[in-house]
């Protein structure tokens, strides 16, 4: 028997995406009132379940928070908001033990018996990673990510007042500005697609926090799942919230290099244990790091990722490897239990081999902008993890605050909400917005006829971003790609409002939106700073290197005559 879907539904808060970010804010949100999770495939479909490495937060043991936001700034090139790093990195071990109560279990040092005396081994094991000056990176052996995505669903799964819908894909915010009414923009639910049913359903909610993560298959080579497709600052760009800075996409220095592997991550953890990276270089293995930077292979991740890119062209080779020989297999694969099974299917032992490497796009460090509790310009829409821009980053995201920014940001933005329930869904005569929400309407859209456009479409932009908006840019290569975004952004949009939304076709028009932005943010930032590196800009004035580059939409808002709903 089918199972039936209402068309509308009502909460007193509505989640677009199941990462750490909106689980965690999920579980806070229940104290509150009523939870919607929207999930596009399954819960463990996201980036969250990837990370490897940890989550980066000061334990004592000879570190101080002084230190980790020192280390912050100085990755993030100088720009990041430094209350938002002093308030984040602060509010670290209380979210930390949020998670230890919860159920999490970080790896301790008797788990790695090798190198501990007995004193030590009922301490946490801390991980160390490219850019911070301590050892300060919580880990579950080399599946954090995992542990914590167990933790935080098995308590959602528990909780009566957080309904989760997996397979509803969210397709456009609904905002008031966009259905053209008065007062200040808010937000009041969303439109989603159920990919069982292909039928759109509206949802009502008090609030609406992003949670989509991140856009890493804007690019032909990423670590990111399938899902990673930018929907969460695309929608957000539609309802008129500020976009910023979107010129600074991580790389991610070392994806395992084989065909069958789709780009499987080699933490940062493996170098911050001692490994090196060299080049073969006329039969011989160079370690060229150290004249790239001080700190040789754990140099921050922007210079890591350009001196690869630098030394596979100078030498012509297809990928740089990573040496970490000088562990014992045993430690290895107690410390890496799933890299080190991973790399084994792929023919290669840690222990014995090297590592062949090469950079894929990582992590979004722009997104939709935000104060440190996730709030946007838009009245009761919050956008939390890697979909969201607090400052935090800056210009290059350190190692391993990702998950810590996720967690004290999800917290922040419920708290920040419990004194708006009661008006945030009124206007200025304290009537409620909820009558004035059309349900969606396909107007005079027909089934496609062909979809080769669509999956054309998809293949270009991936690759020209590759080769034009990567590692290393130039105006010219800019110029081109926004060329060409302009025109596939058009086919797209007339493809969108002739024929009947599919997963596809909504996740092509969010991707197209997404890479655009990125380019225009590239184009407007004429200097080299950061994860933005544009060869004709080596040097530039103070100025334009604190630039601040926003991108917002301006277009008059009311509804489109053919569709009703679809604005």
């Amino acid at each position: 028997m089918a199972l039936k879907f209402p068309d509308r539904y009502e909460s007193d808060y509505l989640i677009i995406g199941s990462g750490i970010a909106g689980l965690f804010a999920a579980i806070k949100a229940s104290e509150l009132g009523s939870v919607i999770i929207l999930t596009k495939k399954t819960v463990l479909d996201c980036n969250t379940v990837r990370a490897q490495g940890g989550i980066a937060c000061v334990t004592d043991h000879g570190d101080n928070f002084d230190s980790h936001i020192n280390d912050t700034i100085i990755a993030g090139a100088g720009l990041c908001n430094k209350r938002v790093v002093e308030k984040i990195i602060q509010d670290a071990p209380s979210r930390i033990n949020d998670l230890l109560d919860l159920g999490a279990k970080f790896t301790r040092r008797r788990d790695l018996q090798e190198r501990v005396s007995n004193e030590e081994n009922n301490e946490y094991d801390l991980g160390k990673e490219g850019g911070h000056s301590k050892r300060r990176i919580l880990h579950s052996g080399d599946i954090t990510g995992e542990e914590i995505m167990r933790i935080l669903y098995d308590a959602c799964k528990r909780n009566s007042n957080i309904k989760i819908l997996e397979s509803f894909q969210a397709v456009d915010l609904i905002s008031s500005k966009k259905l053209g009414l008065n007062g200040k923009n808010q937000c009041l639910g969303a439109y989603a697609l159920n990919n069982r049913s292909n039928s759109v359903h509206t949802f009502h909610s008090k609030f609406v926090l992003l949670a989509t993560g991140g856009a890493g298959k804007v690019y032909l080579y990423t670590s990111n799942p399938d899902v990673a497709c930018g929907e969460g600052i695309a929608m957000a760009y539609r309802a008129y919230a500020k976009i910023t800075n979107m010129e600074f996409f991580q790389f991610h220095p070392t994806c395992l290099y084989n065909p069958k592997a789709r780009a499987f991550l080699i933490s940062e953890a493996v170098r911050g244990e001692g490994a090196i990276l060299k080049i073969k270089d006329r039969g011989t293995y160079i370690d060229f790091m150290n004249s790239y930077h001080e700190s040789g292979s754990l140099a921050p991740r922007d210079i890591v990722a350009r001196a690869i890119d630098k030394e596979l062209k100078r030498t012509g080779q297809p990928c740089v490897y990573l040496d970490v020989t000088g562990h014992s297999e045993s430690y290895l694969h107690k410390r890496f239990p799933n890299i080190f099974d991973t790399c084994l299917e792929f023919g290669f032992n840690m222990s014995k081999d090297f590592l062949p490497v090469v950079p894929a796009a990582h992590y979004c460090c722009g997104g939709v902008q935000t104060d440190v509790n996730g709030k946007t310009c838009v009245n009761n829409l919050f956008a939390i993890g890697e979909v969201g821009c607090t400052g935090f980053h800056g210009a290059n995201r350190l190692a391993s605050n990702s998950l810590l920014e996720a967690l004290v940001v999800s917290n922040n933005a419920i708290e920040e909400s419990k004194g708006m329930l009661q008006k945030c869904v009124k206007n200025e005569s304290g009537r409620s917005l909820y009558n004035d929400i059309p349900d969606w309407s396909s107007g005079d859209a027909v089934d496609a006829d062909e979809l080769v456009v669509i999956y054309h479409n998809w293949d270009e932009i991936r690759r020209f971003m590759w080769d034009y908006v990567g590692i290393y840019r130039t105006t010219k290569r800019l110029q081109r790609a926004k060329t060409r975004i302009r025109n596939i952004r058009k086919e797209i949009e007339h493809f969108y409002w002739d024929f009947t939304i599919t997963a596809d076709l909504v996740e092509l028009r969010n991707l197209a939106s997404v890479a655009e932005m990125i380019i225009d943010s590239a184009l407007e930032r004429e200097c080299s700073i950061g994860l933005h590196y544009n060869i004709d800009y080596p040097d530039a004035d103070e100025a334009m290197m604190q630039k601040e580059i926003v991108l917002q939409r301006f277009e008059t808002a009311g509804k489109s005559s053919k569709y009703s709903a679809r604005v």
